[in-house]
């Protein structure tokens, strides 16, 4: 009787007690997700809002905001001034998605990474080679791409900014006198943009290089195309004066 009543309060904790409370497992929502990363990306905390963004990656099951995601960390390189990781993410974007409706933006946005390097003094030159491959690549993949109006325009700037270096190159091997390598950058340019800007220029200075290198026929084909196509340029008047000696 005694061992019972001292075991009937600890019986009767236990009965009243229950099952301990089990806190409910929390669902989690992609797209509430998707929302706090692109929050976090616009107060510039790029770090946490691409941990949310891989979480997505890796819990999305439905996988329709996973790919979304992807594009987003790509983005967030691109606000944090971070080019290279940028396209490294948006290259890995069409490798895992090649297909996708945001397929070309990845792509162009590729592109532009490069573009905007170009006003840039020490990667002008390389930015826009690199833009024109990228653009090129982006008409010949996706022929119906919503970025159409735009890309010649930034296709003809980068073909321009890759002619005005040749030619700066082309002017430097002319003034020091190596005018077989000046021939080179020169004719160069003009195979690869026979619109340039300065054609007359080029012209001019082909037929000069021809003629310091005693190529006397080359350099008369040129001068008089010169003087044929630009007629009231100054540069005519020299070749005239060149053609008269």
């Amino acid at each position: 009787m005694q061992i019972f009543l001292l075991l009937f309060p600890i019986i009767f904790l236990i009965s009243c007690s229950g099952k301990p409370a089990v806190k409910p497992v929390e669902t989690f929502d992609p797209e509430k997700a998707f929302a706090n990363a692109n929050e976090q990306i616009d107060k510039k905390e790029y770090e946490e809002a691409r941990a949310t963004l891989l979480e997505i990656k890796n819990r999305d099951m439905s996988k329709k905001i996973a790919p979304l995601a992807q594009l987003r960390i790509a983005d967030s390189y691109v606000k944090e001034g971070e080019p290279e990781l940028a396209v490294a993410e948006y290259q890995r974007f069409l490798e895992i998605y090649p297909d996708h409706r945001y397929a070309s933006y990845a792509q162009y946005q590729i592109a532009m990474t490069y573009f905007n390097q170009i006003e840039s003094a020490d990667r002008g030159y390389s930015g826009a080679a690199r833009a024109l491959e990228e653009f090129e690549k982006l008409k010949k993949m996706f022929p119906r791409n919503p970025y159409r109006d735009v890309i010649d325009i930034r296709i003809e700037k980068c073909r321009n900014t890759i002619a005005d270096y040749e030619f700066l190159v082309g002017e430097f091997y002319y003034k020091k006198g190596s005018y077989n390598a000046a021939l080179g950058r020169f004719e160069e340019l003009m195979k690869k943009t026979p619109d340039y800007k300065k054609e007359a220029d080029v012209l001019y200075r082909i037929g000069m290089c021809y003629k310091n290198l005693g190529q006397k026929d080359k350099a008369e084909e040129y001068l008089n195309r010169l003087i044929a196509k630009y007629p009231n340029n100054l540069l005519s008047a020299n070749a005239k004066k060149e053609l008269g000696k």
